[in-house]
Formats: C-alpha cells, structure tokens, sequence
C-alpha cells in the first residue's frame, strides 16, 4: 500500500426522525381553513375556538362554540375541525374537539379582520 489513505463510501442507516409535537400555531393555521358555511371568515377569526391544548406525544383538545346553539353545523363543525387538524397539523396523533357553550359567543369575540369582512366595526 502506498502511503495514501484510502477512503471508503459507507452508507449509515439512520432511524427516521420522530415526528415532533404539534404546534399551537400549526394547529392555528388548520382551523384558519375551516369555515362556517354561512359565514365567509373563517371559525378562528370568528372567535368560535376558546382553547386549544396540546400534550407533547400528539394529542390535541379544542374546546369550540358556535354563534348559536340551534346552528345547522352543529352536527357537522366538529368533524370538519377534527379532519383540518388530522390532515394539516404534523405530529397528531388525537384530536378531541368539544362543544362549549358557555361564555355563550357574542360578536366580541371576533377579530379585527373579521368585522370588516362582515362589515362589522
């Protein structure tokens, strides 16, 4: 052998990474694609989620309220919360989404941009 080193291409099998705990502000991102079909803003602008819990190993909690408690989607909104979550928020493993109605929503609790597209201000 010369005095050269000789260099070799070894490949190095590598775990996958663990896919990491959601985040609020994923989980934010989600619920901004979910519309009450009657209302063209969408259910987080509107003030309809009142609190979002996330544990660390992928199970995510919302609590949620509707602008009346006789809403036609009431049957509906929560499934379509739980697959935007499922499908666009990595790392989720859960979703559990409840029905509040108590603080009862009011127009106060939209957003800023929420009021001017519905002419609200």
């Amino acid at each position: 052998m010369s005095g050269e080193a000789e260099t070799r291409n070894v490949a190095v099998e590598t775990a996958p990474a663990a896919p990491s705990a959601p985040t609020e502000a994923a989980v934010v991102e989600a619920l901004k694609t979910v519309y009450d079909p009657e209302i063209p803003v969408d259910i987080y602008e509107l003030g309809l989620i009142y609190d979002i819990g996330i544990e660390p190993e992928g199970k995510v909690a919302i609590k949620m309220t509707l602008t009346a408690p006789g809403c036609p989607v009431a049957g509906t909104m929560p499934k379509m919360v739980e697959d935007a979550v499922r499908a666009k928020v990595p790392g989720v493993n859960e979703v559990e989404v409840e029905l509040v109605w108590d603080p009862p929503w009011d127009f106060t609790r939209m957003s800023e941009a929420a009021r001017l597209e519905l002419n609200m201000f």
